[in-house]
């Protein structure tokens, strides 16, 4: 699989799957099917509130954390309120994000 190299060394997978507009349930078994089909990137957001549910998909799958580019987002006006991060790494099950991106900024 392809992958870019980011201005900061890391290295992200060109191609990945999104889960915006899915139930909890359509996104933990769309993250599952992605990633056993040899998918490595992931990503969601606090808004589309199915966080939970893509961190029970990567457990589920098998796939070492390691292997995986785990991306969310955040709102600008949440970034900075106390805990916003360490919610998504506690509804996503892990320790690390690889990307935060921040939406709502002009």
């Amino acid at each position: 699989m392809t992958n870019f190299t980011l201005s900061n060394g890391i290295t992200m997978p060109a191609v990945g799957i999104g889960t915006f507009m899915m139930s909890p349930a359509q996104a933990q078994k769309a993250v599952y099917d992605a990633l056993t089909c040899g998918y490595r990137m992931i990503d969601t957001a606090q808004a589309y509130m199915n966080e939970r549910a893509v961190g029970r998909g990567i457990k589920e799958s098998g796939v070492l954390r390691k292997e995986i580019f785990l991306s969310t987002k955040i709102w600008a006006s949440q970034y900075l309120t106390e805990g916003t991060v360490e919610k998504s790494l506690e509804l996503l099950d892990t320790d690390y994000i690889d990307a935060r991106v921040i939406i709502g900024l002009s």
